[in-house]
């Protein structure tokens, strides 16, 4: 039998350790010194629009049958064609009309589509697994493994553990910019989460003993101070806060700063600004996620013109928060390693609800800008919005993409990771896209070799609506869909 003993200095060192340790979470016991060289590795950001953004009404038809369809649909909440506050018309780089729109309000997508460094990608989402609820759904993309949510590890996780060129030497490989450590993150404690930079720090006990400051009696050591040199021992609590304390002293060591001139103002704004300078101080960063909520407008979601529109709000905040992002890598030089991915957990209900909002729906666009992207193009299959289309979905626009396909890619392609069966478990059939530049590879595991995805309808040109004559018209494909096992399922 062993005896252990606990000397009073060692319990409260392990003690401080362990309150150390905690107050800055547990997803920081991984920093060693900041790198100094410049780094040549890609990142990936996946913003996550929580709450079912309405995809309708920031990607918009604006002519054609689809048009009509949609003003029936929304005879309160459509968003004009043209006018001062009708839809931004987005053309082809030939200048070839596309028959979709942005939200009025989306004059920095707009231009980031313009200089053919967005690309949209239509219908896209859960494939399948059908399901409009929002924690469900949200938990199924966090997690990468639709329908089954059991392992609790998440996709950017796994991905980070088969990343290839990290060393483990890297001060922040990836990084959660949000109050809390999102699901996707589940699984390793290499990521860093953090509201704030300049909020992240120990800040327990009496403000004046936190740590020195300027003001502070000759001769105070704050607890920030202190706490660093009781971490000697080796015990696993003490070797969590040795790994905590060089967690906080990496952020400490960086220049991160208020917002600059020209960017907008507010929390997401914040966020994006956190990543740009993360990026821009090399510290190993290769994947960074944040959120963006308050999408769920069952009611008083408004469109778009004078007065107060909620919609309109939240459109203008994330086109000029993303716009503001977008050339900041720009002017500093990383656009082309940098990919963003903006991803709802689902759409909106085609047809508005009696309180002038929408209910949950099922396919949305996807949106991926960088320098990297081949951009000013739509990709997917649309399958449009007459409603015999609509009818096998409960009056919502399908899922034609699995979002695993897109996510796949960019995987591939910018990260050169081609662990895809590790970082998406049961995905098999991937095909690239084409939305980013970059090698393909030999995919590794078992049923990942590359193959055409399946997909409702038949696959069109990217840039094409769906055409029904290649599917044997409206009920020849009404008929595929009510055959799809999927749609069974969802019955």
């Amino acid at each position: 039998m062993t005896t252990l003993t606990l000397s009073r200095r060692r319990f409260l060192k392990a003690c401080a350790a362990s309150a150390a340790v905690g107050a800055v979470g547990p997803t920081l016991l991984f920093s060693g010194a900041a790198e100094a060289a410049a780094n040549a590795h890609d990142t990936v950001v996946f913003l996550f629009l929580r709450g079912g953004m309405d995809g309708l009404n920031l990607v918009v038809p604006i002519d054609g049958s689809d048009r009509t369809f949609y003003e029936q649909a929304r005879p309160a909440l459509q968003i004009a064609a043209s006018g001062t506050y009708g839809a931004l018309p987005l053309t082809l780089a030939g200048g070839a009309a596309t028959g979709f729109g942005l939200h009025p309000s989306a004059t920095g997508l707009r231009d980031i589509w313009n200089n053919g460094q967005l690309g949209i990608v239509h219908a896209c989402g859960l494939l399948t697994s059908v399901t409009r609820s929002h924690f469900d759904a949200q938990l199924s993309i966090d997690l990468g493994t639709p329908g089954q949510q059991g392992g609790g590890v998440g996709w950017l996780a796994r991905a980070m553990n088969v990343q290839p060129g990290l060393s483990g030497a890297e001060s922040m490989p990836a990084l959660a910019v949000n109050s809390r450590q999102p699901a996707s993150l589940n699984g390793t404690t290499r990521a860093l989460t953090m509201g704030r930079a300049s909020d992240f720090a120990l800040d327990s006990g009496a403000w004046s003993w936190q740590k020195t400051r300027s003001d502070s009696p000759a001769g105070l050591r704050g607890v920030n101070e202190t706490l660093a040199s009781l971490w000697n021992g080796s015990t696993g609590l003490e070797v969590g806060g040795q790994r905590a304390d060089a967690s906080l002293r990496v952020i400490a060591q960086q220049t991160y700063g208020a917002l600059p001139a020209g960017w907008p103002t507010g929390g997401f704004a914040e966020q994006l600004w956190t990543i740009a300078q993360s990026i821009r101080f090399n510290l190993g960063l290769r994947y960074a996620t944040l959120d963006l909520g308050g999408w769920d407008t069952h009611d008083g979601q408004g469109s778009a013109g004078t007065g107060y529109h909620y919609y309109q709000n939240k459109i203008a905040e994330l086109s000029a928060a993303l716009a503001a992002f977008h050339n900041e890598l720009a002017a500093t030089g990383h656009l082309s390693r940098v990919t963003l991915v903006v991803q709802s957990e689902f759409g909106r209900r085609v047809r508005e609800n009696a309180n002038r909002g929408t209910d949950h729906g099922y396919g949305n666009p996807v949106l991926v800008m960088g320098g990297a992207v081949n951009g000013r193009r739509f990709y997917g299959q649309w399958p449009g919005l007459n409603p015999e289309t609509l009818s096998a979905y409960y009056g919502d626009v399908p899922v034609t993409t699995d979002h695993r396909r897109v996510l796949s890619e960019i995987l591939v392609r910018r990260m050169g990771n081609n662990q895809l069966s590790t970082v998406f478990p049961g995905y098999s059939g991937y095909a690239p896209l084409g939305i980013v530049q970059g090698s393909d590879l030999a995919l590794q595991g078992a049923g990942m070799a590359m193959a055409s995805q399946p997909a409702l309808p038949a696959a069109d040109p990217p840039s094409q609506p769906w055409n029904p004559a290649q599917v044997g018209g409206r009920r020849g494909y009404l008929e595929r869909l009510l055959s799809d096992p999927r749609i069974i399922r969802h019955r």
